[in-house]
């Protein structure tokens, strides 16, 4: 089955070698709060009793919290503005940004499409061409619908005579989602306009395509509120989404999510049904049936199990079911029972993250200790062999259709940005297609991966990077970043902004935690619900060995991560307050007693549990950041980020974990909200307002370590 991908380029920062160290002493920046008012809600779960006294927080939309959140961030640019190189950074990060940036070209029909930045655009602008040697023209240019660069374009799905495309609009950085069509020869845009879809696709079949989409909202909860009845239609080119017919809906379990795809022949349509963020059932339907019902392949919500192509009446299906670190199957769809698989490729001793076709191959993307290897195979599992890749690190991009006969795929490291190579299918060969320029030299630093102890006794990788001859004197800043959650894989990533960092002497850290997939389902499942703690055991572990191996020292060490990451920052913050310097808890999950109760929290109840289930209340009490902040505790500078448009991770977790923190901290260490507007979760988000938070993120970081920081002669 293709899979289209999105557009997205990194943003990414970096600064010039050839500037003189100056060291900048810490000073004290006296900050008055905003007063911040204190309700008197009480919750009782379970017959104990739990306060929630920034209730009030929740109402993004209400007129005090839109005054409190403009206060916050008075309160936050004052002191920004105070930190001598601030404006340094930033202006170099930009200087030194403006390079071009390019996807993997892929082919659809006679047309190559791929995205590119030219430097400092917003948005990176999609680009076709006529073969391989044809002129790129403009496709779409997001930059020119928005004037503050703030609308997201993503192609999601390709007619099957190659004439139309359906892409996404994402506006703000809000997960919510318009679907426009466009006839790809002419660039002529179809009047047809799709509203309120979150997570879909666009599988087309018969002169129209299937998608998946909510009700409209009631508009009285901004975007806050619940999502629920994720249903499936069908739209026929060229109609009113009001003709849309309903393909699949459960209106008895509201809180489900129902995505689609479709096999490459077009002869399936694919529903795989999910309570959350775990696993799912798996359904087909024949769609050269007309009126045929969905069959379910795969039941309960316990296993993965994804339709990867259809060939003679069997499904190519990659699954965990009795394979915790994934195999490929083939399931006969006229006998499907267990009994009747046959292994293709069989489990091993190393992750299985996917398997793609193309060019009548099956390209198996492998993670060996964190970072990807490559097999190309025959469709019945013969004939293995690897592809060479240019070194160690992440590559993606295996995979076409059937009849291609080469594709282009991506790869980077730490220090190797985003390089891009084209692949004969027949000889097995790559080739050189396209490389970043950039104003450094990926020889004068090292990465390298070791094996800590964490509390229990597991051995988690982690990966360190930093110049060559760093002296191990427990004196260098350093960054350690973290996910470990959701079955998420960490790889190897080119940043640029990690190198304002690396050019001033410090290190990045990556530790792969349990919780995440870098080892497959049963590492994930190590860190998930009742053994959430073990993550953050890791992730402490990680910090006290940076410390006793010199790298780095309490007073030089920050902690950072997003999303569920920014749950982690702010559980170990509050566990183990006195082991950082500075935390950067980014659009974090903080509240876990209420989590579910926005948009989609609901669905990583299978990950976390809920506080309406007493199995799991105490779990998440014992480690919510909120809930475990103790008045008169000197806790890290922090600097906590949201947006105003995040409908993932509402900022309602920010804005209370913020004013509760605000309050209990003592000592002169900084408490500051960063809080974004028309931004969202971080999708999407234009050039210009990365340029701005990775330069106060970076200044925060050097400021409250005390650390020397180069400045730009002249």
């Amino acid at each position: 089955m293709k899979k289209i991908i999105v557009f997205c380029i990194g943003i990414t920062l970096l600064m010039s070698c050839n500037s003189e160290m100056k060291k900048i002493e810490k000073n004290s920046m006296k900050l008055n709060y905003p007063e911040t008012k204190k309700g008197e809600t009480v919750d009782n779960y379970h017959g104990k009793d739990v306060k929630d006294e920034y209730r009030w927080l929740e109402t993004d939309t209400a007129d005090d919290v839109k005054k409190w959140v403009g206060e916050q961030n008075k309160v936050t640019q004052s002191y920004l503005s105070q930190i001598p190189y601030r404006d340094k950074i930033k202006e170099r990060y930009a200087e030194l940004f403006n390079y071009v940036k390019l996807s993997s070209p892929f082919k659809v029909g006679e047309y190559y499409f791929f995205s590119k930045n030219d430097g400092l655009q917003n948005q990176a602008v999609i680009y076709y061409q006529k073969g391989l040697n044809g002129e790129p023209s403009v496709f779409i240019d997001p930059n020119q619908l928005s004037k503050e660069g703030t609308a997201s374009i993503g192609l999601i799905g390709f007619s099957k005579d190659d004439k139309y495309v359906a892409y996404s609009r994402q506006d703000a950085g809000s997960d919510w989602q318009e679907i426009h069509v466009m006839e790809i020869a002419t660039k002529k845009k179809m009047p047809d306009v799709l509203k309120w879809v979150k997570f879909s696709g666009a599988n087309w079949s018969n002169g129209g395509f299937y998608y998946s989409r909510y009700p409209k909202p009631d508009g009285r909860s901004g975007l806050s509120a619940a999502n629920e009845y994720h249903t499936v239609y069908y739209h026929k080119l060229g109609t009113e989404q009001s003709e849309d017919k309903v393909v699949y809906s459960d209106p008895k379990n509201p809180k489900l999510y129902h995505f689609t795809g479709i096999t490459e022949d077009k002869k399936f349509l694919v529903l795989y049904v999910s309570t959350g963020t775990d696993g799912f059932e798996t359904h087909y339907k024949d769609l050269t049936k007309p009126n045929s019902n969905f069959v379910k392949l795969f039941s309960g919500f316990k296993n993965k199990s994804n339709i990867i192509d259809h060939k003679d009446g069997k499904f190519l299906v990659i699954t965990d079911i009795d394979a915790p670190k994934y195999k490929l199957i083939s399931v006969d769809i006229n006998n499907p029972t267990k009994k009747n698989w046959v292994d293709v490729i069989p489990q091993n001793e190393f992750l299985l993250q996917s398997v793609s076709t193309g060019g009548g191959k099956l390209w198996a993307n492998y993670l060996k200790d964190v970072t990807t290897r490559i097999y190309r195979y025959d469709y019945n599992g013969s004939n293995k062999s690897e592809i060479k890749l240019p070194g160690l690190g992440s590559a993606g991009g295996f995979g076409g259709r059937k009849g291609d006969d080469h594709f282009f795929y991506s790869f980077s490291s730490f220090t190797i940005p985003n390089s891009i190579y084209k692949f004969d299918i027949n000889t097995g060969q790559s080739s050189d297609f396209f490389e970043s320029e950039l104003k450094f030299d990926p020889n004068d630093y090292e990465e390298k991966q070791i094996f800590y102890t964490s509390k229990d006794g597991s051995k988690i990788p982690m990966f360190i990077v930093h110049k060559k001859g760093l002296k191990l004197d427990g004196n260098n800043p350093t960054y350690l970043y973290a996910y470990g959650g959701f079955n998420v894989s960490l790889t190897p990533y080119f940043s640029a902004s990690r190198m304002v960092l690396l050019e001033n002497g410090g290190v990045f850290a990556l530790p792969s935690l349990r919780g995440g997939g870098e080892y497959g389902e049963d590492w994930h499942q190590a860190g998930m619900l009742h053994k959430k703690q073990n993550v953050f055991d890791d992730f402490i572990a990680a910090a006290e060995y940076l410390i006793d191996n010199k790298y780095t020292s309490k007073e030089k060490l920050a902690v950072a991560g997003g999303s569920n990451g920014g749950l982690l920052v702010g559980a170990v913050m509050t566990q183990r307050p006195d082991l950082y310097a500075a935390a950067f808890p980014a659009v974090g999950v903080m509240d876990m007693l209420r989590y579910h109760k926005f948009t989609v929290g609901w669905g990583w109840v299978p990950e976390y549990g809920s506080s309406e289930d007493e199995e799991h209340f105490d779990n998440l009490l014992s480690y919510s950041p909120l809930h475990n902040l103790v008045p008169g505790t000197s806790y890290p500078a922090t600097m906590i980020t949201t947006a105003d448009h995040d409908d993932r991770v509402v900022p309602a977790h920010s804005f209370k974990f913020g004013a509760r923190l605000q309050e209990c901290h003592e000592g002169e260490n900084p408490v500051i909200l960063r809080i974004d507007v028309d931004a969202g979760h971080g999708a999407g988000k234009p050039t210009s307002k990365i340029i701005d938070e990775e330069a106060d993120r970076w200044s925060f970081f050097f400021y409250n370590t005390d650390s020397p920081v180069k400045y730009i002669e002249g």
